[in-house]
């Protein structure tokens, strides 16, 4: 077997794809400043979905201030802690770039309901339990070495 696809395969997030275009997502990442980490959730609708594999893509886009702001985010990115589904979307394209040109309530998508949306949620929260637990722990690691450092003496 091909030794970057061994790699790649041992990278890839087994609960990454709870989502899909037109949905309404939070996306929980890492932002590392300085020495200091943090978590910052980045809510918006994803508007495509690019690449295949270990580098597939999602953009997120949101409207901040009536400014419309998009972010491109790597699906196995170890900074993504999760991505929670808030609101599932019905669409018919795999690429809903027309969302751009489109203002208030003009750029809603419709939401998905029945069983779909259900099975949707499923997965998605199923996904959030197992993320929760892993932002608790770095989380608490964060505090655990910040009270070591506050604690160690200063010269």
């Amino acid at each position: 077997m091909d030794l970057i696809k061994v790699i790649e395969e041992q990278q890839k997030k087994p609960d990454a794809e709870c989502f899909k275009v037109g949905d309404t997502v939070k996306v929980h990442f890492e932002i590392i400043e300085g020495k200091t980490k943090r978590i910052q959730i980045y809510e918006g609708l994803v508007i495509c979905m690019k690449n295949s594999g270990i580098s597939k893509t999602f953009t997120v886009r949101k409207t901040s201030y009536g400014v419309g702001v998009e972010r491109i985010f790597p699906i196995n990115s170890p900074r993504i802690l999760k991505v929670e589904l808030v609101r599932p979307g019905k669409v018919r394209r795999a690429k809903i770039y027309y969302v751009r040109g489109k203002i208030g309530k003009a750029a809603k998508i419709k939401e998905l309901v029945g069983p779909k949306a259900i099975a949707a949620f499923a997965a998605s929260k199923a996904a959030a339990a197992a993320a929760d637990a892993k932002e608790a722990a770095i989380n608490a690691e964060h505090k655990a070495a910040a009270a070591a450092a506050a604690a160690a003496p200063k010269k």
